[in-house]
């Protein structure tokens, strides 16, 4: 089995993407800013070779991608911003390209080549344009929204009270994606370079409404919980880029052919949004933070 290069490892897809490898008898050399971190220790237990990386460390890069195979690269604009994320995201194809790493497959975001006026996901395409250019064997594999957004943060505060509140109307679907399904595909791709090399795939397992995910969360807490339309304009005080986001799946939507990846590829063991609902320790989620002494 090869060694495969999993950027951050330590992080949502980075780590599901680890694991499913790691299943699968394939070597991984996990990289991240804090390898001593509990949940790089998860991973060497798993038996992952953990390595320090960071992508503003041209060094760094250089050393931790040589001897390896293939390349899983996310790169994200949240903890800097927009232009830090191409700079690194270049950075890193270009470490990539001078190791002769043989295939890159970066993860991005459904609809990010498409002209969507969302500042992020325009970052993450430029990082695209970059890689196509690279001269490396690639695949872009762009996730819809995620499922896992909906066990933390301010979705949390609001459960706990009985709401989901989301800058949605309530009957305006969204297609959605499990942090364990984008693993998954992406471990299949990794493994299966010659089918999906110079493809550019947008990914989801499930289509909901807020009101149809309103009543699954209910279902799984076991508790009413009530749709709330969060007005975009107090996401707009929060997060410009977000508030564009969220007007962009209300005025647009991320069209992602769901049926056919499930057919097309079964093995990845797709989530509904009920299966991954149903797969979460509701009560811990749930329980009220401890008070600060």
């Amino acid at each position: 089995m090869s060694t495969i290069t999993v950027t951050g490892a330590t992080g949502t897809q980075g780590g599901a993407t680890a694991r499913a490898l790691l299943n699968a008898g394939h070597g991984v050399r996990a990289l991240t800013r804090h390898p001593d971190s509990p949940a790089a220790d998860a991973l060497r237990a798993l038996g992952a070779e953990v390595r320090h990386a960071d992508f503003d460390d041209r060094a760094s890069l250089d050393a931790a991608l040589t001897g390896t195979d293939s390349l899983f690269a996310v790169t994200t604009p949240f903890g800097a911003d927009v232009t830090g994320e191409v700079r690194q995201g270049k950075a890193l194809i270009g470490a990539a390209a001078a190791a002769g790493i043989g295939h890159i497959v970066l993860t991005s975001v459904a609809h990010a080549d498409r002209d969507t006026g969302i500042p992020h996901y325009g970052s993450k395409h430029l990082v695209e344009q970059h890689l196509r250019a690279a001269g490396v064997p690639w695949t872009v594999i762009a996730p819809a929204a995620f499922m896992d957004n909906y066990a933390g943060g301010w979705i949390l505060d609001g459960l706990r009270e009985g709401t989901f509140a989301w800058p949605m109307p309530a009957d305006r679907p969204l297609a959605l994606i499990s942090a364990a399904d984008i693993g998954a595909f992406a471990a299949l791709v990794l493994q299966r370079r010659d089918e999906f090399t110079g493809r550019r795939i947008d990914i989801a397992s499930d289509e909901r409404t807020p009101r149809q995910i309103a009543e699954i969360l209910a279902t799984a807490i076991g508790r009413p919980i009530t749709h709330q339309e969060v007005p975009l304009a107090h996401v707009r005080t929060r997060s410009a880029d977000l508030a564009a986001m969220f007007d962009y799946f209300t005025t647009v939507g991320l069209d992602v052919d769901v049926a056919c990846l499930r057919r097309d590829h079964p093995d990845v063991g797709w989530h509904s949004f009920a299966d991954w609902a149903a797969g979460q320790d509701w009560p811990a989620l749930l329980s009220p933070a401890p008070a600060r002494r």
